[in-house]
């Protein structure tokens, strides 16, 4: 059932932000100006099939501060579920729109995780397309747990430059699990873009249009990565087409009671 109210959307056990894509910029900006410490899940396919078999995490997706609809897959299975138009709020959209927003309102950003090459790209690709943009620091953590003192410095220096936007790239699950545990520590709207990054900074390429609108991004990025992305979208597609069917089927059934009632 749909929480129209809180513009929450119950999808699949995930609660997912509903709206138009405009609004999603407003809400994100809402929180980045007033530097409320709060986090960003940009969801698809793969994260809400990581939310439905880990109850730990489904409660970090559901507690996020806004949830929106990446990929045509939960916004198209949201109008078959729940009958409303829901605009698909992709990250690898969001991001170059968050940064032109932040560069027309002044606000600062601070990007957290990736290589340091991408770290370093992204620098020079920032610099160059978004001039007036300001950036508080680039910053590439080890592979490895962190310890205090580090987690207290990286902690120190996000609050100390005063940023308004964090955008976290260190990939699904890992990214949303930091922001969790950063909220209420770091006073600003963390937000997760996972592979919108390595995107926007010309590293890799996106989709075509046609691809895009048929909700078949996934295969591009397949065709690109099979090696490492094959086993991936084979287990979570095929799952996440059983939830929805079983889901759609149901809700099915529930609406034809409703109406011989």
């Amino acid at each position: 059932m749909c929480k129209m109210k809180a513009l929450k959307c119950s999808f699949l056990g995930a609660n997912i932000t509903i709206g138009s894509y405009e609004s999603f910029i407003d809400q994100i900006f809402n929180l980045a100006q007033a530097r409320i410490s709060s986090y960003v899940c940009v969801m698809n396919v793969h994260m809400l099939v990581e939310a439905h078999q880990d109850k730990n995490f489904a409660q970090i997706v559901n507690e996020a501060d806004v949830t929106t609809p990446d990929g045509m897959p939960l916004a198209k299975g949201i109008k078959l579920i729940h009958g409303f138009e829901q605009d698909r709020v992709a990250g690898m959209d969001l991001l170059p729109d968050l940064l032109k927003e932040a560069e027309r309102k002044n606000l600062k950003v601070f990007f957290y995780g990736g290589t340091h090459d991408i770290q370093t790209i992204t620098g020079e690709y920032v610099h160059r397309v978004y001039s007036g943009l300001k950036t508080t620091g680039f910053h590439s953590p080890p592979f490895r747990p962190l310890t205090i003192q580090e987690e207290e410095e990286v902690i120190k220096k996000i609050n100390d430059s005063g940023t308004n936007l964090v955008f976290v790239a260190l990939g699904c699950p890992k990214q949303e699990k930091w922001m969790a545990s950063m909220k209420g520590r770091i006073h600003a709207c963390m937000v997760g873009i996972g592979g919108a990054l390595p995107v926007m900074v010309g590293m890799q390429k996106r989709a075509p249009k046609w691809m895009q609108k048929y909700s078949l991004e996934w295969l591009y990025r397949l065709y690109q990565e099979p090696g490492r992305l094959w086993k991936r979208y084979f287990y979570t597609n095929t799952l996440f087409l059983f939830l929805f069917v079983k889901e759609f089927l149901k809700s099915r059934v529930s609406s034809r009671r409703i109406a011989n009632n």
